[in-house]
């Protein structure tokens, strides 16, 4: 995949933290106009921010700043997957920077979609767009993360069922499966897929070389995966060895 000079833009800036517009220019090799321009681009798209002649990284623990990581290939997996839903589908997306740029493609392609989440920050990221139907079930609030997790969620999916669930992951091991970090979100996630005829994992490549803490799903319980065509080879074999549908983009 070619990287495009926003791309190098916010890997720099993501490095940097905090970096003058000029110094930024110089190292592009771009006069500043075209720097500020491109910097007023991405700061709209809330993948950092502008000020007083610098550009800097958003918060860490906000999910904007993880949407900066990897951003240009975490946008051709949403489009990508985004061709699997049909118009007028009713559709689960869990939570996370690619499933948010999901979200975001359903709206610019205009399709009718409705959206259950548990994600306050994918409600308010897509909107503007009067094509989506946007479901937040309810329960306790992470602000870190901006979701709702817990008992009440679960009480709330037995309203609900549908045929796709499209989810993130944090972690990954050829034997044991998918894993995630957070005991509270990752229970939840696995109430919301015992609602879904279908689980769709989005993740760049890089999530395949970590390993998390509480185990999310196994092999099996995995229908399709979209990712980038960095995935190790022995990865991709033993992913397709379990059945499971690999997207590369």
């Amino acid at each position: 995949m070619n990287r495009s000079r926003t791309d190098d833009l916010l890997e720099i800036v993501n490095q940097k933290r905090k970096i003058e517009v000029t110094k930024l220019a110089e190292i592009l090799k771009v006069s500043r106009v075209t720097v500020r321009k491109d910097l007023n681009a991405l700061e709209e798209k809330g993948l950092l921010q502008r000020q007083h002649g610098y550009a800097i990284i958003n918060n860490p623990d906000d999910l904007s700043y993880r949407l900066a990581q990897n951003y240009q290939v975490k946008l051709e997996i949403a489009k990508k997957a985004a061709e699997l839903v049909k118009d007028q589908s009713i559709i689960m997306i869990e939570s996370g920077s690619t499933c948010a740029l999901l979200a975001q493609q359903l709206g610019k392609q205009g399709k009718k979609v409705t959206i259950i989440t548990i994600s306050y920050f994918i409600a308010n990221y897509v909107a503007a767009y009067e094509n989506l139907n946007v479901i937040v079930l309810g329960g306790a609030y992470q602000p870190s993360s901006q979701v709702v997790v817990g008992p009440l969620v679960r009480q709330t999916l037995q309203e609900f069922r549908v045929q796709q669930l499209f989810i993130g992951t944090d972690g990954f091991d050829l034997q044991m499966g998918f894993f995630g970090n957070d005991i509270m979100r990752t229970e939840t996630v696995r109430s919301m897929a015992e609602k879904a005829s279908e689980l769709i994992i989005l993740t760049d490549s890089s999530k395949f070389q970590k390993m998390g803490s509480i185990r999310q799903f196994t092999l099996a319980e995995v229908n399709q995966i979209y990712t980038d065509k960095e995935v190790p080879p022995a990865i991709k074999t033993g992913l397709e060895s379990n059945n499971i549908q690999l997207h590369l983009v």
